[in-house]
């Protein structure tokens, strides 16, 4: 698999300006109400009895600058926030110290996640998931999910298909010219290996008439909504719902992003940790 440490360096201080377009409130009212109607419900007595600072903590994979993870916690959500790349985080740092918000961050891969303790939800949008190359390590990445979930909890996450990459972007080159940054985004699609490659060139200010140019390529991988539910069925998950991320509606084989809702379902309740 593709060094992931090595992206989202230099771009990551653009990354939001690029960005901007992302429909980032949309995606956090839907996880709002994906978790009111799958996650862990509040029990109508003895509230005291479940661990709140564990069944309300939601975890973001791949939070990246963190504008998502921010929009959560002001919902009234507990969250970490987790992402490889360290540039990233260090921009979600400075949003977490001018908003005051109490959010952690997470220097780790998530293909090697490792939480203090068990949480209510686990989300991952803007097809962080994609970056996982090989099926074996995404459903690892799926089982150390399904280990951390608090009992009943949920994971909710988005994925590119493999449709959108062979049928929508393909090979393709997108441009953009900007006041103060530019890009060019030049797209590859291997059929055979299911592998999309998007090499990056953006030019940014750094004075009046001076630009540096740097480059990065990102490797992802396309999926299909069935091999998404058999991995995640093979780690312990049970599949609630699959979703057209553009409708809403049941994801079909032309659905571009897809989004997943999956619950844990073998744990037992913590009751050691019940209070008397």
């Amino acid at each position: 698999m593709e060094n992931t440490e090595e992206i989202y360096t230099d771009f990551a201080r653009v990354y939001d300006e690029l960005m901007d377009n992302t429909p980032y409130e949309m995606w956090c009212e839907r996880l709002d109400r994906l978790i009111a109607a799958y996650g862990v419900s509040k029990p109508e007595r003895d509230a005291e009895e479940i661990l709140d600072s564990e069944r309300n903590l939601v975890v973001d994979l791949g939070c990246g600058t963190g504008t998502l993870t921010e929009m959560l916690y002001q919902k009234g959500y507990d969250c970490i926030g987790v992402d490889n790349s360290e540039e990233m985080l260090n921009i979600a740092m400075d949003k977490k110290a001018e908003s005051g918000s109490e959010i952690l961050y997470l220097h780790q891969d998530m293909r090697e996640l490792d939480l203090y303790s068990t949480v209510g939800t686990v989300i991952s949008v803007c097809d962080s998931v994609n970056y996982i190359l090989e099926e074996e390590e995404l459903l690892q990445v799926f089982r150390l999910v399904n280990n951390y979930l608090y009992p009943g909890g949920v994971f909710i996450f988005d994925f590119n298909t493999a449709y959108k990459y062979r049928e929508v972007i393909g090979n393709t080159t997108i441009a953009e010219n900007r006041e103060d940054c530019s890009f060019i985004w030049e797209n590859y699609y291997d059929p055979e290996e299911e592998i999309n490659e998007y090499d990056l060139t953006i030019f940014v200010q750094e004075e009046e008439d001076i630009f540096r140019r740097f480059t990065e390529t990102h490797l992802q991988r396309g999926y299909t909504a069935e091999q998404m539910r058999a991995l995640l069925e093979q780690a312990g998950l049970k599949v609630l719902e699959i979703m057209d991320s553009d409708t809403g509606e049941a994801a079909t084989v032309t659905s571009e992003r897809v989004y997943i809702v999956a619950k844990e379902q073998q744990k037992e309740l913590p009751t050691e940790r019940y209070v008397k």
